[in-house]
């Protein structure tokens, strides 16, 4: 009776509309998201244009290791960030009891602190083992996943498959509680779902979706080559391999769409930066045409100078 009363209270505390504290805490990791996916955005990915254009790497062997390494930092980052924001979905719906200290705003930054610090830890290992290295079927410094079968195994099962499992649990927690709840409630008493916290759900969960959809070819692949890479490597097409690469490399530019599309907040702040930007560029042309106007105007000091000593000789 006390747990099954304690889920109804935190589901009635989960559908409060306005809750400050889930947004804060649910900031702080979706920021550290877009972080994560502009991080390749920056240095990376420019470097992987550059490859194409010139048809192999000329940039050297450090540009390419610290290139390989923020590839991953980037993928790693999202894949714990993500997993991160479903812990705190998870908290928030089924121990709301325990929601305001666990994720207090100091909580949550040392939260985020802990995603990037498991993140770099997870990475630099690759710098030892010597998988970072260029490859020209993807025109990119990436993790080789030939380099040593165990090493590929232990990378797929902690970056991939271990968040994915944590991340599902979560979900299916959540909604599995949700479910129940809403059948045991009266009518008249039951907790309604905001559209806030749809939104908030649904958008996330879509994140996380993508994700595993975008990467998991890569990693099925590496994880099966891994496993027995004399019979599998030659079974895998070249144009498959690339596509799960490039693929992979496409999720980066997804959530924000995501965002845009589900979230009436992200949506109207995207409006206003858009609003903002155009505003600006207007005013600027603006006020160029308005200085060349002025100078087109402002009569000649030559003809200026020479009208007074006409004047004065007069």
């Amino acid at each position: 009776m006390k747990s099954e009363r304690g889920a109804k209270e935190g589901l009635k505390l989960a559908y409060t509309q306005g809750n400050k504290k889930l947004r804060n805490a649910g900031n702080v990791f979706v920021v550290s998201l877009a972080v994560a996916d502009l991080v390749v955005a920056i240095y990376p990915y420019p470097l992987v244009l550059t490859s194409i254009f010139h048809n192999g790497w000329s940039l050297g062997n450090v540009h390419c290791q610290i290139s390989g390494f923020l590839m991953g930092l980037s993928v790693i980052g999202s894949i714990f960030n993500i997993t991160g924001i479903a812990i705190n979905r998870y908290c928030y719906i089924c121990h709301s009891l325990k929601y305001d200290k666990l994720y207090s705003d100091k909580n949550s930054l040392c939260y985020v602190l802990l995603i990037w610090v498991l993140t770099v830890t997870a990475i630099v290992p690759n710098l030892f083992v010597g998988s970072l290295q260029y490859d020209p079927r993807v025109y990119s410094c990436t993790f080789v996943q030939s380099a040593s079968s165990a090493y590929t195994i232990a990378v797929v099962f902690v970056h991939f498959i271990l968040p994915i499992m944590i991340v599902t649990y979560c979900y299916l927690r959540i909604w599995i509680l949700v479910i129940r709840v809403r059948r045991r409630v009266k009518p008249d008493v039951r907790p309604k779902l905001t559209p806030h916290d749809v939104r908030n759900f649904v958008t996330m969960f879509v994140v996380f979706v993508l994700f595993a959809v975008c990467w998991g070819p890569l990693n099925f692949i590496g994880l099966a080559v891994a496993v027995n890479p004399g019979i599998v490597l030659p079974l895998i097409p070249e144009w498959l391999f690339v596509s799960s690469y490039f693929m992979a490399y496409f999720n980066s530019c997804l959530n924000a769409i995501v965002y845009g599309l589900l979230n009436q907040n992200f949506r109207r702040e995207y409006k206003r930066i858009i609003v903002s930007l155009c505003t600006t560029r207007i005013f600027f042309a603006d006020s160029s045409n308005d200085a060349v106007e002025r100078i087109k105007s402002k009569p000649s000091p030559l003809i200026t100078n020479n009208n007074q000593v006409k004047v004065d000789s007069v």
